[in-house]
């Protein structure tokens, strides 16, 4: 229990270097007030006919979730390559805690942090657009049968929160294996962005090995109305996305703590 104690109170430590930074509550304060202002400029654009609460929420949720990838990419990338850059890792590491443990709660603190950012956005996209525009059901945003509007929207953001640990953990990795943040930044931004591109051009192709690409998996919405996902070419199964995407979350982590682990820390 004691060593547990410690553990959590090394987590509170990551989070308090967090959320002591002026960057962190911009990226709250935008999170917060963006929906609310899209809501408000339909509203004043078009009325109360612009569309309903629930396909509101979908886009407004869409940028915001879009938003938080960046933001937590940005975090977890300076997570470990700051230490090295502002020569704090020496402090963590003649502390009475293993590397696995300093490296765990680093990524445990980055992930509760997009999480919070994950319900923040739930919570205030569903409020703003409920109050601006009702809460009528009319609008069915799944094709499938017997699905509410609710359950469509609670498993989107469950799929895209899937999307973005995969993306964290890979924006992790590049942090601890390049002590590079900037390196760490562009390559997590690259693949959120660049993924959707090169998913297009694999799509185009009839290779069997395309359906184990990383990008290819990224976008697990599709699945909601599609249970063979979106390629026509390459018909697959949220369970095998889910799979492949374990695989690489898992080859992620082993890079991260292998070569955290091992590292020299120069003087």
């Amino acid at each position: 229990m004691r060593q547990l104690a410690n553990f959590m109170n090394l987590i509170q430590n990551e989070n308090m270097k967090i959320y002591r930074r002026v960057r962190t509550w911009i990226m709250l304060g935008i999170i917060v007030f963006l929906p609310i202002l899209i809501s408000l400029g339909v509203l004043a654009a078009s009325g109360t006919d612009a569309g309903s609460s629930w396909s509101m929420m979908i886009i407004e949720s869409t940028i915001s979730l879009m938003l938080i990838t960046i933001f937590t990419a940005v975090v977890a990338s300076e997570t470990v390559a700051g230490e090295f850059t502002w020569g704090t890792i020496k402090l963590l590491l003649i502390r009475p805690w293993s590397r696995s443990a300093i490296l765990l709660s680093k990524y445990i603190s980055t992930l509760l942090f997009a999480l919070a950012l994950t319900v923040i956005t739930f919570v205030i996209t569903l409020l703003i657009n409920m109050a601006v525009f009702g809460s009528s059901d009319g609008e069915q945003l799944s094709s499938v049968a017997g699905m509410s509007n609710m359950e469509y929207v609670l498993q989107f953001y469950l799929l895209q929160f899937v999307s973005l640990i995969i993306i964290i953990t890979f924006g992790f990795m590049m942090s601890s294996a390049f002590r590079s943040s900037g390196l760490a930044i562009g390559l997590s931004i690259f693949l959120l962005f660049a993924g959707s591109i090169i998913t297009g051009l694999l799509a185009m192709t009839d290779k069997p090995w395309v359906e184990y690409i990383l990008f290819m998996h990224l976008d697990l919405t599709s699945y909601i109305n599609n249970a063979q996902g979106p390629f026509q070419n390459h018909p697959m199964s949220l369970g095998f996305s889910l799979g492949v995407l374990a695989i690489y979350f898992v080859v992620f982590n082993l890079i991260s703590w292998s070569v955290f682990r091992k590292r020299d820390i120069a003087a």
